[in-house]
């Protein structure tokens, strides 16, 4: 009988770091295109000639759309040839970004926004490909380089679509998007691997049977999954509450930031907010201090961090700048406690890991989607000092999940 060996082998392919700046160009697109609405939404109802109300419905939209497609999509990069797929979904979610900018129906609108949301989930199929094409102990900071693109996408979405918007009309915003994501399509299409590259010169039968998989059990296998991975379920719910959190602050800043005795307007909202894009920059060391065996405390590190960051918070009614710092820091945090988890995760399913991710960053956005609502919740209720305190519970709240998690790594390492 032929023993399995213990250590992953070397990757067929390696990734450039050309090739890793185009992937994580791509994440950047791919997620802030669900983005660009927010800012946009009064100039849209006018040219749509509808209620904001309805045009806000494109962001609900998006999102939903979005996490279908983290859940019913996503699981096909372990399925199909990663390369065809990660360029189909760019190019249907660039066609989808193209119906927004040309339609002047709110109904056509809303199909276009979500297409571009339920097949921008690209970027979740790069993130655990790129784990395929570097050694194992540089997975880490590959991870990180593509998350470091993935959060300046969503950071600075916002921001760079009232810009553009107030110079060239929102629709612009749309067809710019569409013609990158269609461009960065075009280029990946030329230089990922294709599935050929990462076939074992001879398979044994199980993986021939794993290869022939239907959908339907694909998708079974996420429960199965789910189920018998316990720290799979601690990071999700770690992932989901610090997530979670940051979205009540952003659910809430412009309706803090707009009233007295801020009265900021929507262009120096957007200014301010472009402060989170410098959060990104830790997504890379993250990844690094992961490959070096540093995950644990960099996991427990981020989650303090997330506690500590918003007591002070409360003083942001009367200054923008401690509320500007604790945009950084929580943006901090949050991406690291990101790259840690993603680092563990991938780890746990080294066969199914885009299953995994997809599992991972379902409960990533339903966290996320959840803290918006909260958010407004907790404004309407008791202003600042409530969404503070939503805020700072669903720190505490990751934070619990961070320190469940270390317990299952111990039991586990002990095991072994």
């Amino acid at each position: 009988m032929t023993s399995s060996p213990t250590h992953t082998p070397a990757p067929p392919v390696q990734a450039s770091g050309t090739l890793l700046l185009l992937m994580a160009i791509a994440c950047g697109l791919c997620a802030g295109c669900n983005y660009i609405n927010q800012p946009l939404l009064h100039s849209i109802a006018i040219g749509l000639n509808v209620s904001e109300a309805q045009a806000a419905y494109s962001v609900t939209i998006s999102q939903l759309a979005y996490a279908g497609g983290l859940l019913f999509l996503v699981p096909l990069g372990d399925l199909l040839d990663r390369r065809k797929l990660i360029v189909t979904l760019m190019a249907l979610a660039a066609a989808g970004l193209l119906l927004c900018a040309i339609t002047d129906n709110i109904a056509l609108f809303w199909l276009g926004s979500a297409i571009a949301g339920i097949f921008s989930v690209a970027a979740q199929v790069l993130v655990p490909l790129v784990t395929l094409m570097v050694a194992p102990q540089q997975a880490g900071r590959a991870v990180g380089i593509l998350m470091t693109g993935l959060l300046i996408g969503i950071q600075s979405a916002r921001s760079i679509a009232g810009i553009l918007s107030g110079t060239a009309g929102w629709q612009s915003v749309y067809v710019l998007t569409a013609v990158l994501m269609l461009a960065v399509a075009a280029a990946l299409a030329k230089t990922l691997p294709s599935k050929a590259a990462f076939a074992a010169p001879a398979k044994s039968k199980a993986a021939q049977v794993s290869s022939q998989a239907s959908y339907a059990s694909t998708m079974r296998s996420l429960v199965d999954l789910f189920a018998h991975q316990p720290r799979l379920r601690s990071r999700t719910l770690m992932g989901a509450f610090s997530f979670g959190s940051l979205a009540v602050l952003f659910s809430t800043m412009a309706l803090l930031l707009g009233k007295a005795p801020h009265q900021f307007n929507d262009m120096q909202i957007g200014l301010l907010s472009l402060v989170g894009v410098a959060s990104a920059l830790v997504a890379k060391p993250v990844g690094q201090w992961a490959d070096r065996g540093l995950e644990p405390n960099t996991s427990l590190a981020s989650a303090i961090l997330l506690l500590v960051v918003w007591p002070p918070m409360w003083l942001a009614t009367h200054s923008a700048s401690i509320f500007a710092m604790g945009l950084l820091l929580l943006g901090v945090a949050i991406a690291a406690v990101h790259i840690c988890n993603q680092s563990v995760i991938f780890q746990l399913a080294s066969q199914a890991r885009s299953r995994a991710n997809a599992i991972y960053m379902t409960g990533y956005f339903l966290g996320a989607s959840a803290g918006s609502a909260l958010g407004v919740v907790a404004w309407d209720i008791g202003g600042w000092s409530a969404v503070c305190w939503l805020g700072l519970g669903l720190a505490g709240c990751a934070m619990a999940a961070c320190l469940h998690d270390r317990r299952l790594a111990q039991r586990t390492h002990l095991d072994l």
